[in-house]
């Protein structure tokens, strides 16, 4: 099963799967929209993959967690230094 079958098999049900949630894990973009979609909250296993992108980062922190990021994401994210860092960095001033 991919992570995306994964994610929408989750959506569907309209309930956390724990045992979709690692597959669902090894990809930032369904691991964002899982967090937002159907736990709508923060979901630390899918963190340390959608921290790799600025992009996902930034919409986990404005969307999910509507505010500052986890320590290691927020590091990762001034690191990332990019269009979405400026993003973050005002949004969360």
């Amino acid at each position: 099963m991919t992570p995306q079958e994964a994610y929408y098999k989750a959506k569907k049900s309209g309930k956390r799967m724990p045992e979709l949630e690692l597959t669902i894990s090894k990809n930032a973009y369904w691991s964002y929209y899982y967090a937002k979609d159907v736990i709508k909250g923060r979901w630390e296993l899918g963190e340390p993959t959608i921290s790799k992108y600025a992009e996902y980062s930034y919409f986990y922190a404005r969307y999910v967690i509507k505010g500052r990021l986890p320590d290691f994401m927020h590091n990762q994210m001034i690191l990332n230094n990019n269009e979405y860092t400026k993003y973050y960095v005002e949004f969360i001033r």
